[in-house]
């Protein structure tokens, strides 16, 4: 069985990303990037779909384990009956090849080790050609070729690569796991030893380019370590998360594939990397989506694969059990299929965002937004799908509306502000009918409190943006309401859920319940903070800092009754909204940002 998602650290080479559990299999690899094929897939099964121990023959959880510094150089130390023992695993970043390192390093007395590796390509159900040649490892199957060097012999036996060696005080034993096309040439494997040095190297390089001078340093920089993790270097594409199908209710079918790139996350990202000093990654960020979004405004999609590309057909693989049975395993995204209206307003949002921090000007992307806005005029009063991708009926969803809202402000702003052309009369009657039709459809007066879509009972955590993104002013009783409503109907001990499931008879279509959503509850630190319950923030965000696994990682959700992680993991959306909700608490943010708004009264017309 996989151990449990917040057991996993993380490791990356800006292409792709493993898994390392408390024990020292890694549980999850995918070659040779992020959406690819797992050779490693036992977290969505068992030690027979792929995975790789090392670790003391005693077996058992580590007893500590820290990344080295500001970096992606895991360490992992045991102490046994027989002595001490570390593991540094790192995934140097790539130049060609792609590298897997593994250095075991006795501390103290001898400690008898062990490690099996069992490859297993396209999600573990192909079983390579292994051969042995000097105790060294090769592995081939179709496209796919791995080899593994030694400093112990190597035995095989069904396709299984095992080893048992002792380690004493001072002495080193290292492996090197190299994965290349099969059609192309062995690559020589690094120097382990320089593999480390260089990988420290490169990630101590990076995060000396932070300039953030705010509270909780260490838990920002190790959330923008993960963000950076998860790009996809090649692009500047940002994976949601490492995984897929880690579920979001255990033994449940919320099970999703998330190793691509969602548009609506781009606002987001750009706040945490524009504010704490990342230009460059925010421009690349930027690039990219400006490729994904281009073509026809009609075809825009919620999402894309890490190139940008548009077909990500949804499968099931049906020889995988799942995570702890969770069925089924999924691979692609159906929501790609999806209308939701709110992205066209997130993707005109960001860009505006991009030309607020001076990125450098695109007259392409102003003519990208123009297609975009000329979409939006004629099928912003549609229903929906919702941000939430739910699988039931379409609805005008209040959050959707209000990002269209910010589609045509963003346009305005750009006329107004930058002098760029466009019929910014005719924006702006737009922007102000959109405006006038949220307050009075998606209001409810007797509760004092926006609702999760027009004439619903329900809420949804998404009405937290609402002055984020300059709707109405934080001091807007109908803001507060809103806030104190969705703390007080979606909470569970203090964290929210994205919405009630069961409220209007069942919103998104799918049976089961999840976890409560971190990233909402990020947006709530940030709500509060709004309105001025700045102790309340305060203790919320200091209660999501403690949530993190021991090495600093946020999944997707939490299970509030078991305190077990949940959903896909490491996830961006999570670590970016701690990273935003840092900024704002301790006044780290950037003052010309559109979500950065400050606390006012409402003017005589939004009354």
């Amino acid at each position: 069985m996989a151990s449990r998602i917040e057991d996993y650290g993380l490791l990356g080479d800006l292409h792709t990303a493993a898994l390392v559990g408390a024990d020292g299999s890694i549980d999850w690899l995918c070659l040779p990037r992020f959406d690819s094929p797992a050779c490693f897939a036992a977290l969505l099964g068992d030690e027979e779909h792929g995975c790789w121990q090392l670790g003391p023959a005693s077996g058992g959880r580590c007893t500590r384990r820290r990344y080295r510094g500001d970096t992606l150089v895991l360490e992992t130390e045991w102490d046994t009956p027989e002595g001490s023992v570390r593991v540094t695993d790192a995934m140097p970043p790539r130049d060609g090849a792609a590298d897997l390192v593994r250095v075991v390093e006795g501390l103290s007395g001898r400690v008898p080790m062990r490690t099996m590796m069992r490859l297993r390509f396209g999600y573990g159900r192909v079983e390579p050609w292994i051969r042995c040649h000097d105790g060294h490892l090769s592995a081939i199957a179709g496209p796919d070729a791995a080899w593994l060097n030694a400093d112990v012999p190597l035995e095989v036996e069904r396709a299984t690569a095992r080893a048992e060696f002792t380690v004493g005080a001072g002495e080193r034993v290292s492996f090197v796991l190299i994965h290349q096309l099969s059609h192309e040439d062995r690559p020589e494997p690094p120097d382990p030893m320089w593999a480390l040095e260089h990988t420290e190297a490169f990630w101590t390089e990076w995060m000396g380019r932070l300039r953030y001078e705010g509270e909780w340093d260490e838990a920002v920089r190790r959330s923008l370590l993960t963000l950076k993790a998860l790009t996809y270097d090649p692009t500047g594409g940002i994976a949601a998360a490492a995984t897929t199908s880690l579920p979001e209710d255990i033994g449940g079918v919320r099970n999703w594939d998330y190793r691509f790139c969602w548009l609506r996350d781009a606002g987001f990202v750009l706040q945490a990397l524009l504010g704490t000093g990342f230009i460059e990654e925010a421009d690349v960020w930027r690039q990219w989506l400006l490729r994904a979004a281009a073509g026809d405004p009609a075809e825009l999609q919620i999402m894309y694969g890490l190139d940008g590309r548009h077909w990500l057909p949804e499968l099931e693989l049906d020889w995988l059990p799942g995570y702890e049975g969770s069925t089924p395993v999924r691979i692609g995204n159906a929501a790609t299929g999806q209308f939701q209206l709110d992205v066209w307003g997130e993707t005109l949002d960001a860009l505006h965002l991009a030309r607020d921090a001076d990125l450098e000007a695109n007259q392409n992307a102003w003519e990208l937004q123009k297609a975009l806005l000329r979409f939006l005029e004629e099928h912003w009063n549609e229903p929906d799908d919702s941000l939430w991708e739910v699988r039931g009926e379409r609805r005008h969803f209040v959050h959707s509306k209000v990002m269209a809202w910010a589609g045509f402000d963003r346009a305005v702003q750009a006329v107004e502000r930058y002098g760029l052309d466009g019929p910014v009369a005719r924006w702006r009657e737009l922007r102000d009918r959109i405006h006038a039709q949220v307050c009075e459809r998606g209001f409810d007066p007797d509760r004092g409190t926006f609702t999760q879509f027009y004439g619903s009972k329900g809420l949804d955590a998404a009405l937290l943006l609402i002055p984020q993104v300059g709707f109405l002013p934080w001091g807007d009783q109908r803001v507060v309401g809103t806030v104190e409503a969705v703390q007080r109907e979606l909470s569970r001990d203090g964290f929210l859920l994205r919405y009630d499931m069961e409220s209007d008879g069942g919103v998104d279509g799918l049976p089961g319940e999840e976890g409560v959503f971190l990233a909402c509850t990020f947006w709530l630190v940030e709500a509060l903070h709004g309105i001025g319950r700045e102790r309340e923030a305060r203790e919320l965000f200091e209660r999501l800092l403690g949530v993190r696994n021991d090495l600093g990682l946020l999944s997707e959700e939490l299970d509030m009754a078991t305190g077990r992680h949940l959903g896909n993991t490491p996830q961006a959306y999570s670590h970016v909204g701690l990273v935003n909700a840092a900024r704002h608490l301790s006044g780290a943010h950037r003052a010309a940002e559109p979500h950065a708004v400050e606390p006012e009264e409402p003017s005589q017309e939004e009354e």
